[in-house]
């Protein structure tokens, strides 16, 4: 009798639990949005925020651009070459690149590499009292740690996501033309037909949604941290995890959104 009440507590704890996670996760959204157009205005937050995510990611942006493209250029190939029809692989890539590569792997390069890390600083405010602090010096914390962030990822990771496809379709040429020996001209001509404005804008546009999450994931994980040290990285961990699931589910929403 003893263990079946213990089950049922426990079940009903983490329903309250989920319950009170969804409360807080849409108070800080709510207060996020409330307080980007409220002054004061703090410029030096937001290029210190935007340096973080965006240049302190672009290695390993420019990196998995480069080789997502090289790959893709050189499976399509072998694929293409079945049917004779070589000259599709820099459209093929082109495409695949604007509408899905780009802005999922760019933002699950930047989750791994700043979103990580603004729930791990974050955290660690949270865990020595520094967030408390800035309560009691009449500073909102909200705007001061969290709107710069969040407007950083909103901002930078849709610019990373066009270097993403530019250094891709370097890579793609790179193996297609020079070491495949596809012609150059229609090689290009091909991507020149196919690819429209409208694709490059669906992968920025999904790009800067996955840019919000990607923050605003790390941000609530940091913020609600307790328990030390492990605290903060049971929140570094699941501010990843959490960060990666929703990118690819929100992935399928835009393509369904924009596509269909």
């Amino acid at each position: 009798m003893k263990q079946i009440i213990e089950i049922i507590e426990a079940m009903g704890q983490s329903v309250i639990d989920s319950i009170e996670g969804i409360g807080r996760v849409t108070q800080l959204c709510a207060q996020t949005l409330a307080w980007l157009f409220r002054p004061p205005y703090r410029l030096r937050l937001l290029i210190q925020a935007m340096d973080f995510v965006g240049v302190g990611s672009l290695f390993i942006v420019v990196l998995t651009g480069l080789f997502t493209g090289a790959v893709f250029a050189l499976q399509g190939a072998v694929a293409f070459r079945l049917f004779n029809a070589e000259s599709l692989v820099g459209s093929t890539v082109a495409l695949s690149l604007a509408r899905e590569l780009s802005p999922v792997l760019t933002g699950l390069m930047v989750t791994g590499r700043a979103g990580s890390g603004i729930a791990t600083e974050l955290g660690t405010m949270r865990v020595t009292e520094q967030i408390d602090a800035l309560y009691t010096m009449a500073v909102n914390p909200v705007q001061y740690l969290i709107v710069p962030r969040f407007i950083a990822g909103l901002i930078m990771v849709p610019m990373l996501c066009a270097l993403f496809t530019l250094v891709g379709m370097g890579g793609a040429y790179f193996v297609g033309v020079v070491l495949l020996h596809i012609d150059q001209g229609i090689f290009l001509s091909k991507v020149y037909w196919y690819v429209d404005p409208k694709d490059l804008t669906s992968g920025m546009i999904k790009a800067c949604v996955f840019g919000g999450i990607l923050t605003l994931v790390g941000c609530y994980k940091g913020f609600y941290a307790s328990g030390g040290a492990r605290g903060v990285g049971l929140a570094t961990t699941q501010s990843v995890v959490v960060s990666s699931v929703l990118i690819l589910v929100a992935d399928y929403f835009l393509t369904a959104m924009m596509f269909e």
